[in-house]
């Protein structure tokens, strides 16, 4: 009869709590909740831990994340600014993942994507401009520039022997310039833009980017046949996902005012 009582006990006292893994502060983690973060680790990690030590990086995880909180970092307006940013891209994200994930690129969609944003092999004279340049040095490097621009574009000399001349890349030097192949997503936008437009052989005019001004010649041009294929597909469906982020945000934008002060942005 008394071993009858006791389990009764425990099961009346305990039962309510006997799906619960564990409790930390005010938090407590079902036994489900438990299985389900587990299991979630162990699709995306190849040397998952066990289950204790998952239980001690949740544990370790819910007190900092209490700890915080009671100590107002949640309020702190770098991490909120951060939050907000983690919790409009969570909201992108589950919202657009089942369209994008449908998302393919048949031939017919690589060729035409392929025949605006070709491969190039390109060779470089760069003219350097400090990030901390002043004005003054920003436009002495600008005449230094257009007048080097100048003389590539009369010289008889091949064009790696006018890189070792005037281009202040030690590490493309080297090679003559060479930066191997590129395209569209290897490339800063500009140089890329100005690039694709010549035949093989070609020389762009001087080029300005933040880092300084730019002097390239196409060495060589891909075919279709010849490239990437996987990166061209992969590229193809970047630019539907990027559609459906432009369609998707202009929805929403549709439900709410917005104002621009247009000499804030001028």
């Amino acid at each position: 009869m008394r071993t009858i009582l006791f389990t009764l006990f425990v099961c009346f006292a305990f039962g309510a709590h006997a799906q619960v893994a564990a409790k930390i502060g005010s938090k407590e983690i079902s036994v489900k909740e438990f299985e389900e973060k587990y299991d979630e680790v162990r699709k995306q990690v190849v040397d998952a831990p066990d289950k204790k030590t998952f239980m001690e990086d949740l544990i370790n995880f819910e007190v900092g994340l209490q700890e915080a909180q009671r100590r107002g970092f949640d309020q702190d307006p770098a991490i909120k600014e951060r939050m907000e940013q983690e919790l409009f891209k969570g909201f992108v994200e589950k919202e657009l993942a089942p369209k994008t994930v449908k998302l393919t690129a048949d031939d017919s969609e690589m060729r035409a994507y392929y025949s605006k944003n070709p491969e190039l092999r390109l060779s470089q004279i760069l003219i350097e401009v400090r990030a901390d340049a002043t004005p003054e040095q920003k436009k002495e490097a600008r005449k230094r520039a257009l007048d080097i621009a100048d003389n590539v574009r009369k010289s008889q000399r091949k064009f790696e022997e006018l890189v070792k001349i005037y281009s202040d890349d030690p590490l493309s030097n080297k090679s003559g310039g060479d930066i191997g192949w590129q395209n569209r997503l290897t490339l800063y936008p500009s140089l890329y833009r100005q690039s694709a437009k010549l035949s093989a052989g070609q020389i762009t005019p001087l080029i300005e980017t933040p880092f300084g001004f730019f002097i390239i010649k196409v060495t060589g041009k891909k075919s279709y046949a010849d490239s990437d294929h996987a990166m061209v597909r992969l590229a193809v469906q970047e630019e539907k996902k990027k559609k459906l982020y432009d369609q998707f945000l202009s929805g929403i934008r549709a439900k709410y005012k917005v104002q621009i002060n247009k000499n804030a942005v001028n």
